[in-house]
């Protein structure tokens, strides 16, 4: 996998100060997507065990939330494995920071292991899926965490829990 960018700052990608993996390859193409040059898969720098370290890093500061993961796509088949690799070992080392992951993809298909070899394995250890193509028809300056009306923020954990979509509360 390689990667476009590691913001060991970011606050428009989830809630509080977070550190942000985007991610190179992406197959869904969405028309007026706020990162096109990702779509390409072997765009950026590859993503070996040294960039993990970088995030880790990142992830030590006490004020940093959480890790989210965009592209391109986080999801997809060809990313999985370094992904999972990467949030298995932040779970590891920082239980206490969330997981925020962007994907064109559905949630419905990620739990039912439609999408690659890893995609509910992923999903597992995931606290929100921003999930949902970009639109631009429903694109939304004031939905919040994300690009366009259509895309969801879940609650992972409750909705694998429950077997039905749980949308996340802000509150929490």
């Amino acid at each position: 996998m390689n990667y476009a960018d590691i913001r060991p700052i970011d606050v428009a990608n989830g809630p509080g100060i977070r550190v942000s993996v985007f991610v190179s390859g992406c197959t869904h193409a969405c028309p007026e997507c706020f990162n096109p040059e990702a779509w390409n898969f072997e765009y950026g720098n590859p993503f070996t065990q040294e960039s993990v370290d970088t995030v880790l890093k990142a992830l030590e500061k006490p004020y940093i939330k959480g890790l989210s993961l965009l592209g391109g796509e986080p999801c997809h088949p060809r990313n999985q494995g370094a992904v999972l690799d990467l949030v298995r070992q932040v779970r590891e080392r920082f239980p206490e920071k969330d997981i925020w992951c962007y994907t064109g993809y559905l949630f419905e298909d990620l739990a039912a292991g439609k999408v690659g070899e890893h995609g509910r394995a992923l999903l597992e250890q995931l606290d929100v899926l921003v999930d949902g193509p970009f639109v631009e028809a429903e694109k939304s300056y004031a939905a919040l965490f994300r690009g366009s009306a259509n895309q969801r923020l879940i609650d992972v954990p409750a909705s694998l829990k429950t077997g039905a979509v749980v949308l996340w509360d802000e509150r929490q």
